[in-house]
């Protein structure tokens, strides 16, 4: 209490902070109950009958959920494995420009996409996509090739959705990584241009070692969103034609909870995609502190 009493000022600055989490992240909480419930809107959480784990084994047992899970899986690994490198090459890349107007210019580009809505981003991936007048099929066209559907075919899907999240998120990511390379110490690249090192050397052992402190806690806190993509980053590219291998948990909970008003079930999904992104951070801050030193907590 005389911690708190000293640093006041500082709680009462983080106060409307702490009120948004209690109010829109944890009071939320305690209607996870529903997935263990029948849930009727009319009778509530305390009047309806409760079921155990009958929804959960009706998730697991339901041929579409599995499939969903699976979209979802590959969905977070694609997003992992190639997505969340993106923003560290291009830090990588722009800490190597030398003329200051320039770089700037160029950080100024990769950063307005992330401040677009996925409803825009949507549009103009349609447009440079479309079989007709999208500008990838013209140049596929000029170069002999048959025009592709890139939207009306399933096996394209995953791809327009990374490739979309890369060039919206990636520019933006670079921030962070950024202010981690303006804070290692000049004198250890002095040092080993000294000692014959050239930018690729330099790059390996110094630049890579310094920011990996930063790339292990974004990595951990990367792995915690594994099954959250985001309902409106796929959504708004799902029709008919790519539904089987673009829809993923979260379009599918709108789709069965909101608009077919089955809220345990899908409550059960979301309870299920939260413990698994617990776990994943658990087991991975256990990992990541025995291998680098670096953790969460």
């Amino acid at each position: 209490m005389k911690l708190m009493w000293k640093y006041k000022a500082l709680y009462f600055i983080s106060l409307p902070g702490i009120i948004y989490f209690l109010i829109f992240k944890y009071v939320p909480l305690f209607g996870s109950v529903i997935a263990f419930q029948d849930y009727n809107i009319f009778n509530g959480m305390t009047g309806s009958k409760w079921v155990g784990l009958e929804h959960f084994k009706r998730m697991f047992a339901h041929y579409d959920f599995l499939i969903i899970l699976k979209n979802t899986i590959l969905l977070g690994l694609y997003d992992l494995i190639i997505a969340f490198p993106a923003p560290i090459v291009l830090a990588l890349l722009l800490n190597e420009l030398r003329l200051v107007f320039y770089k700037r210019l160029l950080q100024t580009v990769v950063y307005m996409p992330h401040f677009l809505s996925w409803v825009i981003i949507s549009g103009i991936a349609i447009g440079i996509l479309s079989p007709s007048t999208g500008a990838v099929n013209q140049l596929l066209v000029a170069l002999g090739m048959q025009p592709v559907y890139f939207l009306g075919e399933e096996s394209w899907i995953r791809t327009v959705l990374i490739g979309s999240g890369i060039w919206r998120d990636s520019g933006y990511g670079t921030i962070i990584y950024l202010a981690a390379l303006a804070g290692i110490n000049p004198d250890l690249y002095e040092a080993a241009e000294v000692d014959g090192a050239n930018r690729w050397r330099q790059t390996i052992s110094i630049t890579l070692p310094s920011l990996l402190p930063t790339i292990m806690i974004l990595f951990l806190l990367h792995i915690g969103k594994f099954l959250d993509l985001g309902f409106e980053r796929v959504y708004v590219f799902l029709n008919p034609l790519n539904k089987v291998n673009g829809e993923i948990i979260d379009t599918y909970i709108y789709q069965i909870g909101l608009l077919g008003q089955q809220f345990s079930y899908t409550t059960a999904m979301g309870l299920f995609k939260s413990v698994v992104g617990f776990l994943l951070i658990v087991i991975g801050n256990v990992l990541s502190k025995k291998t680098t030193g670096e953790s969460l907590y």
